[in-house]
């Protein structure tokens, strides 16, 4: 059954690797516009918090969920059986490295580079169809203006982007305090040819 909901932050098992956030997630998916039958890279998935929202939106696809992390390996496996996803292939591995080996996508989310943003780019956009998106949360200024270079460069590409600062009030004492998480850049990138 294809659903998104937005699946609140708490109900995914975290340990000590960054999660992205579920207003971030809900935008992400939204950029993403994954379809029923999507095939879905999430690179530096983390604790596999949009590769889980990726596989129910693409019940009749896949998604390959690569990160280097052995401990968000065991999360995002944690993740996948408490969400009962099964169209779901995990791999240990830092990008780039392997990702030559998988079959063609509609969509790649990309949450982590290990600084090696050029060099994934170049390979998911040989396996990257025309029409489909690559959607980046950079959280440093420098992913985000390697990003845009990069786009920039590579006519096949049109994208936009927008910056988002979340807030969440806190309870202190008789207070309602807001609380910041920490602002991100959602790059879209649609490859038109």
């Amino acid at each position: 059954m294809r659903c998104f909901s937005g699946i609140e932050d708490e109900e995914f098992i975290r340990g000590n690797v960054p999660m992205t956030k579920q207003e971030i997630r809900i935008l992400t998916m939204a950029k993403a516009k994954i379809q029923p039958a999507s095939i879905v890279f999430d690179i530096g998935a983390g604790t596999g918090t949009l590769s889980v929202e990726a596989a129910r939106l693409a019940p009749e696809g896949h998604v390959y969920a690569i990160e280097r992390n052995i401990e968000g390996i065991e999360l995002i496996q944690q993740n996948m059986k408490k969400f009962a996803v099964e169209n779901f292939t995990v791999l240990q591995q830092e990008a780039p490295f392997g990702l030559e080996k998988l079959p063609a996508c509609d969509v790649v989310l990309i949450g982590g580079s290990g600084g090696y943003l050029g060099a994934i780019l170049d390979i998911v956009s040989a396996k990257l169809v025309v029409g489909g998106r690559i959607v980046l949360n950079c959280i440093t200024i420098q992913t985000l203006a390697d990003c845009l270079q990069y786009m920039r460069m590579h006519e096949q590409y049109v994208y936009d982007a927008i910056q988002v600062q979340i807030n969440r009030l806190q309870r202190v004492g008789p207070y309602d305090m807001a609380k910041a998480i920490n602002p991100i850049y959602i790059v879209t990138c649609t490859k038109v040819r």
